[in-house]
């Protein structure tokens, strides 16, 4: 990689999503493997997402080939979307989950950089080198400063699916993410105290907030943009499981106690909504990680998976109530989740000076 630019990173500071984007980041699907016998609606779906992203924003697609892009303005054009913001960089992908993979934009008052951390496949699996290169390549093309996250003489390994935030110094993970030291572990040997250190010297982040356990079925060890999200700057929607016989139920139960007693940056305590969660859906006998949690807010909706389920409707209004400035729209994603995840997942904001 790269040297960077200045070793100057800590005016910087990661922005809450919902902050005004100059793009969105994907990578255009194409590992048949991570949808068995599902590549093509998959095609279809990301147009469709794709589609409500370019009605605000630029929509910043990585394709592996000229070949792979004209296959993807195929399905574009025949959605009618917007055209004049779509963009595409030619680079292979592993798989093409970008908010675990892709850069991490953050910004000061001046400029945009990218805080560059480590990838490694939620540390599960052997195929991620050429997902590595992904972050160099936006930052090269873009000509953005960018930072190695570095602590303990190492680059860190932080995947965006693993931490929220809300723009003004809270974030909050899980500890079965960061802190399980035998299942998964990206960062062996680190403490809470390390990753505090981490968060506050590279993304602007002076209070952390730790839940337990991430929900069942869910490939990365406990995620928490499937579990727990900022909505604003003082209040959180979290997943919830009333079947008391659900795997989730007891895991739920118990981050909802956390949450109860969490304080933001300012003292103040977090505001709570409760969303429902779908009933299971399985593949081959592997429970899959569906949730409405998994939701992206782009500048001018907020894409919320929908899962074929009675509780979805339930799940789009409360959301609907807590943005009532964006249209919340759900995205069909029951062939979505086959690949281990959803909306959030597969994208990444670029935060508009």
């Amino acid at each position: 990689m790269a040297q960077p630019k200045t070793s100057s990173h800590q005016d910087f500071f990661l922005p809450a999503e919902w902050s005004s984007h100059e793009a969105t980041w994907i990578a255009w699907p194409h590992a048949k493997r991570d949808w068995p016998g599902k590549i093509t609606p998959i095609l279809w779906v990301y147009a469709e997402i794709v589609r409500y992203l370019s009605q605000g924003e630029k929509v910043r697609i990585i394709v592996a080939s000229e070949k792979q892009q004209k296959r993807a303005l195929y399905c574009l054009k025949a959605v009618s979307l917007n055209l004049h913001n779509i963009e595409f960089y030619i680079q292979k992908t592993d798989r093409g989950w970008m908010r675990d993979s892709g850069p991490c934009f953050v910004r000061n008052d001046q400029e945009a950089a990218v805080a560059a951390f480590r990838f490694n496949a939620w540390a599960k699996y052997s195929n991620y080198q050429e997902d590595q290169k992904v972050p160099e390549m936006v930052f090269t093309r873009c000509k953005l400063k960018h930072f190695v996250v570095r602590h303990k003489d190492k680059q860190v390994c932080l995947e965006g699916g693993s931490i929220d935030i809300n723009g003004r110094g809270t974030l909050i993970t899980t500890e079965e993410c960061l802190m399980d030291p035998l299942i998964q572990v990206r960062n062996p040997g680190f403490s809470k105290s390390d990753y505090e250190h981490v968060f506050r010297e590279y993304l602007g982040v002076t209070n952390v907030l730790w839940l337990g356990l991430g929900i069942a079925g869910d490939d990365t060890h406990g995620h928490v943009d499937d579990l727990c999200r900022f909505v604003n700057e003082d209040t959180l929607v979290i997943v919830q499981e009333t079947n008391e016989k659900d795997q989730n139920y007891i895991r739920l139960q118990e981050n909802k106690e956390r949450v109860q007693d969490f304080r933001l940056e300012n003292g103040k305590k977090v505001n709570v909504v409760f969303l429902p969660m779908p009933a299971p859906l399985f593949f081959k006998g592997v429970r899959l990680p569906a949730s409405y949690a998994n939701f992206y807010i782009s500048n001018t909706h907020v894409l919320v998976p929908t899962f074929n389920d009675p509780k979805d409707r339930i799940a789009l209004g409360i959301l609907s109530e807590l943005f009532p400035q964006r249209c919340v729209v759900g995205i069909h994603a029951v062939d979505l989740v086959w690949g281990l995840g959803t909306i959030h997942c597969l994208t990444r904001e670029q935060p508009l000076l």
